[in-house]
């Protein structure tokens, strides 16, 4: 690797091997020079620990408590970008461009899993353990050793009374429905045991058989088979495909796709063995995954489905791809009869009640990225109906993002829970984003992704007020956006009695009366907005939103804390309310916790390196350590439009440096080229001359070292400080200053003998 050359693509850390990065897969420039490197500014090692180790609430003072839904799922309509699969097949990529995995949308890199021989995967000895031997019916244990004799495959349960069977119904060479030659078992499944078999009918392919009901009611069993028939209009290219449901011998079985891949429950295994003790997924591997397989969700649910089952087991590997499987819980929407599948500690705990929703498969999906990335012990005990605590667990402690993303999917009313898969998948990559960046410590951003939310800060120089924070995007299913953005700038008195004579009173002509309340400093009206929204949908945390920009806005930055922690519990995977809450802690003066979002927010993307590196430079500046504000500042690009004030602010950091003549001759060169107030560079050119002078005095003078053409000696510093100080005195309009400039000239001035 050390021979191997840099890849040249933006941002890339990969390198060139036989012609292509093996980090994005492109290839290797024919004639190209690596260029040339550059020093890279270490802006510190924070992480977003420090997040989660605020521990402060949501705002439940600004949220109207509001009945839970019918059913418990929210009926808002979310305006986020959907990412749904097209329903046709993914083609084989043949491009040397695409070598990288598909998992992590590119933001990380996941390893591939190979793909296991059917055959292979055929047990050799078909019995299920005596420990996982439980009724079907009820769950106790059953087929359990007894005074020393072996436990039973079969018999009826001691509780129940409900038949038990753990031996396999079909054996090798068994033929099913005249069409499918049983090769061997898989697994032992919840519905017994699950088969490999080949097609005779379809070019010997290799299939999988699983029991869907074993009863000796004939007429129960035809009526099985025919719900199960739907299951075989599924296609999705995320979702096994199931080709047909066939009963044998008074059995039905689904006959399904063979995927030759790896469990995520095997996955974790194995990693377990290696190890010798538990080792989660990293967060982004974790994430990379669900967010691969959350079109397949969304697919289900567009089509009136529900999967109700999901957990690491039924989420297969294979290569750098993933797909869904056993489909033996899918159910329709509207279905209020059918028995429900699920499994303890990933099961909703509404279900039993209200049965599957929308919401309990989102659930599902929250419940196993914490099994994925944390040892859950007690997942299905004691917390079988909620989260560790953060201080058990590394994953949350170590990123907050990744809890509350978590907990929100999780939350036990499912009214709390992400409407919808596309709402979910796009905090999930907001917060993979995060996770990539802040693993990748040190360094801007340079890519910049589109939010479903918030427009990118703007940033007028190194001051950072409440209203350069990011402005929320319209909700573009909005009646009145047309409206709204037909009306002509105007003072914000009149632009509220616009908005009050509005045609139509909706949510964006709330907002925006909120947004101009605030620039015309009528917090009343900022609260009237706010309970409006919540009057309309108490889960819309926009009205919150303005809440935290009222109250920074007055100063009252635990309000302002409070609000902003509430909207980032909402939608983790933004930047925006990190930003408000780094913004807030440094009002407070709470530094160190402002310092930790400044730096996932400058990381992550590049829309927010300005706002968030002129925030580390202030905040470290105040603690001292300018010469981590120095670097900080240095990562503001030169595209910027706030550029030249980062490079004003550059030098005045320079000068604050023990860093000798040296710095301050860098310092004066460094503002040369920028325009500036001609009273604002004199009063620079004093404070360097008079640091000058004082280093001078103290250390002697530097020969061959001047300062815009000033040599380092005693006497040509006093002329140079004399002159400076009689300049700033002629832009002075203070009678009293301009004075007080004239004595120091005057004092300064080198003594003469003649």
């Amino acid at each position: 690797m050390s021979d191997a050359r840099a890849c040249l693509e933006t941002g890339c850390p990969g390198h060139y091997l036989d012609g292509y990065c093996d980090w994005c897969g492109s290839p290797e420039p024919a004639a190209a020079t690596a260029p040339a490197p550059t020093a890279t500014a270490d802006v510190g090692a924070g992480s977003s620990t420090g997040a989660a180790q605020e521990d402060i609430s949501a705002l439940q003072s600004h949220r109207a408590v509001a009945t839970p839904r019918p059913g418990g799922a929210p009926t808002r309509a979310t305006a986020i970008g959907s990412a749904r699969a097209t329903g046709v097949r993914r083609q084989v990529r043949e491009s040397r461009w695409l070598r990288r995995s598909s998992l992590g949308a590119g933001l990380t890199q996941v390893p591939p899993a190979p793909r296991i021989d059917p055959r292979a995967a055929v047990m050799s000895d078909p019995r299920v353990p005596e420990d996982k031997r439980n009724c079907p019916s009820c769950g106790a244990p059953v087929g359990r050793s007894h005074d020393e004799s072996p436990g039973r495959e079969q018999g009826y349960c001691p509780k129940c009374r409900n038949p038990f069977s753990f031996t396999p119904k079909l054996s090798a060479g068994d033929l099913v429905a005249g069409q499918y030659e049983v090769v061997g078992c898989l697994a032992h499944g919840g519905l017994g045991w699950i088969y490999l078999a080949r097609d005779r009918n379809v070019s010997n392919r290799w299939v999988v058989l699983k029991g869907l009901l074993n009863a000796g009611d004939a007429d129960a069993v035809a009526a099985a088979v025919a719900e199960q028939q739907f299951l075989a209009q599924v296609e999705h290219p995320l979702i096994v495909e199931v080709y047909n449901v066939v009963t044998h011998e008074g059995a039905a079985y689904t006959v399904m796709e063979y995927v030759g891949g790896v469990s995520l429950k095997q996955i974790l295994k194995d990693r377990l063995a290696a190890k010798g003790s538990y080792d989660p997924l990293p967060i982004e591997h974790a994430l990379a995954y669900i967010i691969e397989i959350l079109p397949a969700f969304s697919y289900l649910h567009d089509h009136g489905l529900l999967y109700c089952d999901f957990k690491p087991d039924n989420l297969i590997q294979e290569g750098d791809g993933v797909k869904l499987i056993d489909l033996g819980g899918v159910r329709r929407i509207d279905d209020l009869d059918s028995p429900i599948y699920g499994t303890i500690g990933y099961q909703a705990p509404e279900v039993a009640e209200q049965g599957p929703s929308i919401p309990g498969d989102i659930y599902t999906i929250g419940r196993t990225l914490v099994v994925l990335t944390t040892e859950f012990r007690g997942y299905q005990s004691r917390y079988v109906d909620s989260l560790p605590p953060i201080s058990e667990t590394p994953a949350f402690r170590e990123n907050d993002a990744f809890y509350r993303l978590v907990a929100k999917a999780c939350a036990p009313d499912p009214a709390d829970r992400f409407a919808t898969i596309e709402e979910l998948r796009g905090q999930a990559m907001g917060v993979l984003r995060q996770a990539v960046a802040d693993r990748r410590g040190s360094g801007a951003a340079t890519q910049t992704a589109a939010s479903y939310h918030f427009d990118v800060p703007i940033v007028a120089g190194e001051t950072f007020d409440w209203w350069e924070l990011p402005a929320m995007k319209p909700d573009e299913s909005d009646s009145m956006n047309t409206w709204l953005r037909s009306l002509q700038e105007q003072d914000p008195q009149a632009r509220l009695t616009a908005l009050r004579n509005a045609p139509e009173i909706t949510p964006e002509v709330v907002l925006e009366m909120g947004r101009t309340a605030l620039r015309a400093g009528r917090p009343e009206l900022v609260a009237q907005s706010s309970d409006a929204l919540l009057s309309h949908d108490p889960w819309d945390w926009r009205a919150v939103w303005l809440l935290g920009i009222d109250a920074l806005a007055r100063g009252d930055t635990a309000t302002a804390t409070d609000s902003f922690a509430a909207v980032y519990h909402q939608v983790p995977g933004e930047l925006a309310p990190r930003l408000g809450l780094a913004l807030s802690a440094e009002t407070a003066g709470q530094n160190e916790l402002a310092e930790i979002s400044y730096l996932t927010c400058l990381r992550t993307d590049a829309g927010y390196v300005v706002a968030s590196a002129f925030g580390l430079a202030r905040v470290r500046a105040a603690r001292g350590d300018h010469r981590g504000a120095l670097n900080a500042i240095e990562l503001v690009p030169p595209t910027s439009g706030a550029y030249p004030r980062a490079r004003w602010l550059r030098a005045d950091l320079m000068t604050r440096l023990d860093g000798g003549l040296p710095t301050l001759v860098e310092s004066l060169r460094s503002i040369s080229t920028l325009v500036l107030e001609p009273r604002a560079r004199a009063t620079f050119t004093v404070h360097v001359l008079e640091r000058a002078l004082s280093e001078v005095l103290r250390k002697g003078p530097a020969t061959g070292v001047k300062l815009e053409g000033v040599p380092a000696d005693e006497p040509h510093l006093r002329q140079a400080l004399e002159r400076a100080y009689r300049t700033l005195a002629d832009l002075t309009t203070d009678s009293a200053e301009r004075h007080d400039l004239v004595d120091k000239a005057n004092a300064i001035r080198p003594w003469s003998f003649t």
